[in-house]
């Protein structure tokens, strides 16, 4: 079994980093970029979306970035972490959040955690949007929500059928791929695996997000139109 928490301050650090190794882990499903294991990139990846979950978990109880946490912690153990939202209130919209990440350990899955963080945030927030994976949108149509539209490699989804009034100050991630250990990580890859496999990987990357953002419009064009 297991138990919820909400936190509007950062949490222990021994919680956080198990919020932090849920969404390394789950790289391919929450991150834009949706890159593959396989992919000689995807360490970097995952360093950068830790980089970012850490850093919101930092802003949290501040006054740049509104930020709340929902834990699921195993009921025998509280200091184990099963499943965890992260998400964002609207500005002068007092009803809205954006879901940033939702993700449950592997070993814990079809228990009803992922469920029973949605309906603690929907009980908080009723108008709930979240820029979901193709493979998850399914999972979230089946908890009620709705289709709202393609967000480049993502769809949009949401609890209400039309967009919120309400915006969302977000962290602006793009200097994280700019800092020195990104670099390193950079330059530690491309003496791994050579120049030549590096480029490979670079269009590989960009090949499949084009392929993802044709899918994601496709999959939002019959609810639009």
């Amino acid at each position: 079994m297991f138990s919820l928490s909400h936190w509007a301050s950062p949490p222990p650090e021994p919680l956080a980093s198990q919020v932090q190794q849920l969404a390394i882990d789950h790289l391919t499903l929450l991150s834009p970029s949706a890159l593959q294991p396989s992919n000689p990139l995807y360490p970097l990846y995952q360093y950068g979306l830790g980089l970012e979950v850490h850093r919101y978990l930092q802003a949290m109880g501040g006054e740049a970035l509104r930020v709340e946490l929902l834990l699921a912690l195993d009921d025998t153990d509280p200091e184990q972490v099963l499943g965890f939202a992260l998400y964002l209130p609207a500005q002068d919209a007092p009803e809205a959040c954006a879901l940033l990440y939702l993700a449950v350990r592997p070993s814990h899955r079809d228990q009803g955690i992922g469920r029973a963080l949605l309906n603690a945030a929907t009980a908080r927030y009723p108008h709930v949007e979240a820029a979901c994976a193709l493979p998850c949108v399914d999972w979230f149509q089946a908890q009620g929500w709705h289709i709202l539209g393609a967000l480049g490699p993502q769809v949009l989804v949401g609890t209400r059928a039309q967009r919120t009034a309400g915006w969302f100050e977000r962290l602006d991630v793009a200097p994280i791929y700019r800092t020195l250990e990104v670099q390193q990580i950079h330059a530690y890859l491309l003496n791994q695996h050579g120049r030549k496999a590096m480029q490979e990987a670079e269009k590989q990357r960009d090949y499949r997000l084009d392929q993802l953002e044709r899918q994601a419009a496709q999959r939002a064009r019959p609810i639009l139109h």
